[in-house]
């Protein structure tokens, strides 16, 4: 099925979304028989691209702002459920929007700020007049579930952050990915000059991030303090929806989230509970982690104890890395001394220039596009006196369909020039019958060397 319109944003600005097909999809395939609920974090753009699905996928659309919405809209859910012509008349009349059944959509933004509308989907499913989208953070809406029953009729989606190939589109580059893609598909280099382009670029996204409001405005301005600025307004929403969701554990979750920087900048990045609390226990900060987790704030990777067929199969959850959901977010939360990061410190991040642990951001970046891609994070750490046997492993991700063996896919992650793979090859000699294509992810070009295959870091998406 073929969109009516290209996804535009204001000013002109296009900003694509892959989401935008899965919206197609449902639309073309169930027909209105489940309703659809895009779940992700704040400011990533769900609002954004629902409505733009509205405007362009249908004869009309009302959208409901549970933010704006007055009391009397959200009444209407409790008291005509059981009337649904004088609900829908009543909605039609207060939007002024003429509703046309099955060529309507009613998008329920926000619905976790009204649970009854949420519990209403039953209904208005099986009514089958219209299409249904609800869009919400996940963590307001898991608090806001008491006292309804949970629809069965919605299939839920997630949302991340804008990837790397919509940041191409966004900054006018719709071409760059496609030849990425296909050296990938072909064990190639790139070559001098659109290895440096698509390094170039990557460093772009890494600093300006994947939120929709700082990639705009980047793209309408150029200027770093105006991009600054707006990301640190979403980290300011962060903050304050930890203090209106976490209750009783907003204090440890407030206590995390301001140690994610100094964490990621030491050499192993493993979160140590000590920096929080002497003596701290993880069984007492494991539901602040988790909140983060759920609202996803944070992109969680856990060590896998044992990284043999199956990696959630050994999972151990009390030692794990944290790293930022956004890594523009991460640059704007770690440089924050004086209240705001310079255009100076930006373009020296920009051109590599930077006397900084640099590894923190692109081992982020990394987590990010990795995360974007499906994969839950693991990682593999081992402390031993003996040395064969001491090796840490930035990254684990396992095959779609698991074998008996070669399931498991280790990766190294190198900020620098100069470096060693000491790790990963104990890793082979350890668990080579359980592993297949070991990788380094690197800021030079594709080979393949000793059995090792160097990929640059803008490949990562295609893993």
């Amino acid at each position: 099925m073929a969109s009516k319109k290209s996804q535009k944003g204001a000013n002109g600005i296009v900003l694509k979304r892959k989401i935008y097909q899965q919206l197609l999809d449902w639309k073309e395939k169930r027909h209105g028989e489940v309703a659809l609920l895009i779940e992700g974090a704040r400011r990533i753009g769900k609002s954004y691209i629902v409505e733009e699905f509205g405007k362009n996928e249908y004869e009309s659309y009302i959208l409901i702002d549970f933010n704006k919405a007055p009391q009397m809209v959200r009444d209407w859910f409790d008291l005509y459920l059981e009337d649904l012509d004088t609900l829908f008349l009543y909605l039609s009349q207060h939007y002024r929007v003429r509703l046309q059944e099955r060529k309507s959509l009613i998008i329920l933004d926000e619905v976790q700020l009204c649970p009854r509308a949420r519990a209403a989907i039953k209904f208005l499913v099986a009514d089958g007049r219209y299409d249904y989208i609800e869009t919400g953070s996940l963590v307001s809406i898991k608090k806001n579930t008491q006292g309804i029953v949970l629809p069965s009729e919605e299939i839920p989606i997630q949302m991340h952050p804008m990837d790397f190939e919509e940041f191409l589109w966004a900054t006018g580059n719709d071409m760059l990915m496609d030849l990425i893609r296909e050296m990938y598909a072909n064990k190639k280099p790139m070559g001098q000059a659109f290895h440096r382009q698509a390094m170039d670029a990557l460093r772009l996204y890494m600093i300006v991030g994947g939120m929709p409001q700082a990639i705009k405005k980047y793209v309408e301005t150029k200027d770093f303090d105006a991009v600054d600025a707006v990301k640190r307004g979403i980290l300011n929403i962060y903050r304050n929806d930890i203090f209106n969701y976490a209750s009783e554990i907003a204090d440890k979750v407030v206590s995390i989230f301001d140690q994610i920087p100094p964490q990621l900048s030491k050499h192993e990045k493993k979160f140590r509970l000590s920096a929080l609390k002497p003596g701290a226990k993880y069984r007492d900060w494991d539901d602040a982690f988790f909140w983060l987790k759920d609202a996803r704030v944070v992109n969680i990777c856990y060590n896998s104890a044992e990284p043999n067929i199956g990696l959630k199969m050994n999972e151990d959850r009390t030692t794990l890395k944290c790293y930022m959901n956004d890594t523009g977010l991460l640059i704007s939360h770690a440089f924050d001394e004086k209240g705001i990061v310079s255009s100076e410190v930006y373009q020296k991040l920009l051109f590599g220039k930077l006397e900084v642990n640099e590894g923190m951001l692109i081992e982020n970046i990394v987590a990010q596009m990795l995360t974007a891609i499906g994969n839950n994070l693991y990682f593999y750490s081992k402390s031993s006196e003996v040395v064969e046997e001491r090796m840490e492993i930035d990254f684990l991700i396992q095959k779609d369909k698991v074998t008996s063996r070669h399931n498991i896919r280790p990766i190294e992650v190198k900020s620098g020039k100069n470096y060693t793979l000491s790790s990963l090859k104990k890793c082979q000699n350890k668990f080579g019958e359980y592993m297949t294509t070991p990788t380094v992810l690197h800021a030079a070009d594709y080979k393949i060397e000793d059995g090792i295959t160097y990929l640059p870091l803008y490949m990562t998406p295609l893993l």
